[in-house]
């Protein structure tokens, strides 16, 4: 007992000797001079310490620092740097004899950073790091790397209002971002920690508030972090927002390994707006560009919500006829990544048009982005893509093949373009290149060809049989014809190819056939005016009975030149009626010639 009450002794004689000694003989205030030179030495620029230094002792050993700032390089606009109004760091004492370090408190409040851009390029870092620097980091390391801690503890780490403002003096801007609080609570090495967090920001076109909360744990050889149950919650506001304001919420769950630098993050729930997703995303970042591999899936996406069809109505009748001159998309950022990425989307709607079960597999590597594959279900139907955009070069180029098969054409048409154009079940493909990705550059830029073929359906806005039928009373003096037919064409196929220069789908081949008619002809398609222009001949293959027409028509076997022209929303029909006229008395002449001919055979006994 006697040994134990004098190791005791002993023990609190230390700390009352170490006590005097720092409150006595070693004032930390002295050493301010000093670190003022070594700073203004090291960097250039002005350290400011006005509040004293105090010590803290038993149960904890800590010191007190307030009235902190460091400058910006000279002439920057605001001239601090950093300021701290309160920083407190206190470790206890006893269990540094054991190495092991656990630290009380650490605190900081009022902190404010000012980063400075200027309009020549010179920023609030330049200085920072020198020679000296780098040359007393070595040693510095080498000592880290050699110590060894046996654990760490930490009472609690508090941040507080602590401010950050990004002043770009080239685009006058200022961003400012608030961290309003960070806690970390009580932690130790291999046990889960409570970490929790309150943020703002405050830029030129919008503000951003977040808070989350979670728990972290740090392996006792400094090689594993691991956060759990984190949730962050997140608003976002401003004119150039989705309806001004997008709530976005996320659930995940991390691993970092320090030692390897790789990074999973399993993601239980993300929702932004009405959308909702779940994944994983692993990520390698030893290598000089970050390896990402990303797995996602998606419930419902519909677009057209995040933006409401009054207000684009409304910003496109305020739109100023003059607009500035479109520029390439920076796509310069592709080459700093290396990406795959798998998604499902359950289904997405934008500008009316609804898809489901998307299916998408995406490469991003050395500045090309590679779509290996997109199916998804397209009206009844299926949409399959792939295609590839190379942003090597300041005008991204790119290359595609698509194709549609089963698709119900007329509802897709009416959602898409609002266009009641045609109805049947729809095969489409085609393949195509081009360079830039300004709309209407891209429009005139690319090359392409394909194939369609369109089965079972109708031409919406033109009775062809009827117009024929009109046309033929017409021709005989009938002019008290009324329309009162439906204005539509039934075909059993309908086909062509095409391709596309300059802007210009070129039509060579079409051709139509139905029970009563026989279509066929060429014509174009202007994809920037949406202007048509069609020269195509019809032909009856029987009566227009089932049209309303006689048994037998007189029509039967003449080709009738039909024109098709004006635009994809209003396209216009016409007959020929004068071509049309000029075959009909071709054909009764001809008769005529073959009645002679049979008659003057009877009458000559033939031959």
């Amino acid at each position: 007992m006697k040994f134990i009450k004098w190791l005791l002794a002993l023990v609190v004689t230390l700390i009352l000797l170490v006590t005097v000694y720092l409150t006595v003989f070693f004032d930390p205030n002295d050493f301010k001079p000093e670190i003022v030179d070594a700073v203004k030495k090291q960097t250039g620029r002005e350290l400011v310490i006005t509040d004293d230094l105090s010590w803290t002792f038993f149960p904890v050993i800590g010191i007190n620092l307030g009235g902190v700032s460091l400058s910006n390089p000279e002439g920057f606009t605001p001239k601090a740097m950093l300021e701290v109004n309160k920083a407190v760091a206190e470790v206890a004492l006893m269990p540094l004899f054991s190495q092991q370090i656990e630290i009380a408190e650490l605190s900081l409040d009022g902190a404010t950073i000012n980063l400075v851009t200027r309009k020549n390029g010179t920023s609030s870092f330049d200085g920072l790091s020198g020679d000296n620097s780098k040359k007393a980091a070595t040693p510095a390391a080498e000592t880290s790397s050699n110590a060894k801690l046996n654990d760490i503890n930490i009472g609690g780490i508090s941040i507080t209002n602590t401010q950050i403002n990004m002043i770009d003096e080239a685009k006058k801007q200022t961003q400012v971002f608030t961290l309003k609080s960070f806690t970390l609570g009580e932690f130790a090495l291999e046990q889960f920690a409570p970490i929790a967090f309150e943020f703002s920001a405050t830029m030129p076109d919008m503000t951003v508030s977040s808070e989350g909360k979670g728990e972290l744990k740090l392996s006792r050889d400094f090689t594993q972090l691991v956060v759990n149950e984190l949730k962050i919650d997140t608003v976002v506001e401003g004119e150039s927002i989705p309806n001004k304001k997008l709530e976005t919420s996320i659930s995940l769950a991390t691993q970092i390994a320090l030692d390897k630098q790789q990074l999973s993050v399993d993601i239980a729930q993300l929702s932004a707006a009405s959308i909702t997703a779940a994944g994983k995303v692993g990520v390698n970042y030893a290598t000089k560009t970050p390896q990402i591999n990303a797995d996602f899936q998606v419930g419902d996406i519909d677009l057209d919500t995040l933006l409401p069809k009054t207000e684009t109505a409304a910003a496109t009748e305020q739109a100023p006829a003059a607009s500035t001159p479109a520029v390439e998309p920076d796509l310069s950022a592709l080459k700093q990544l290396d990406v795959k990425l798998k998604l499902t989307v359950k289904s997405i709607k934008v500008a009316n048009l609804s898809t489901q079960n998307w299916l998408m597999d995406v490469g991003i590597k050395n500045g090309v982005l590679d779509l290996t594959k997109l199916n998804a279900d397209l009206y009844q139907g299926k949409l399959l893509v792939s295609a590839q955009v190379d942003a090597r070069q300041a005008v991204a180029s790119y290359q595609f093949d698509k194709k549609v098969t089963g698709v119900q054409i007329r509802p897709l048409l009416k959602d898409a373009a609002d266009v009641d154009l045609l109805a049947g079940t729809a095969n489409f493909d085609v393949k195509g290149k081009g360079r830039s990705l300004i709309p209407e550059q891209l429009k005139k830029n690319l090359l392409a060809n394909g194939h369609f073929d369109i089965n079972d359906g109708a031409l919406y806005g033109v009775n062809i049989p009827q117009m024929i039928r009109s046309a033929q009373a017409k021709l005989k003096g009938d002019l008290s014809t009324e329309t009162k037919e439906e204005r539509k064409t039934d075909f059993s196929s309908l086909t062509g190819s095409f391709s596309l220069d300059n802007g210009v789908a070129t039509n060579p081949d079409l051709a139509m056939s139905s029970p009563l008619l026989r279509l066929a002809g060429k014509g174009t398609a202007n994809l920037l005016t949406e202007a048509l222009d069609y020269r195509l001949t019809t032909s009856l293959v029987s009566s227009l009975k089932g049209q309303g027409g006689s048994d037998k028509d007189a029509l039967a076997g003449i080709d009738i030149p039909l024109a098709i022209t004006g635009t994809f929303q209003k396209p216009e029909y016409a007959l020929d009626t004068k071509a049309l006229l000029n075959n009909q008395l071709k054909e009764e002449t001809d008769k005529a010639k073959e009645k002679l001919k049979d008659s003057l055979l009877k009458k000559l006994g033939g031959f």
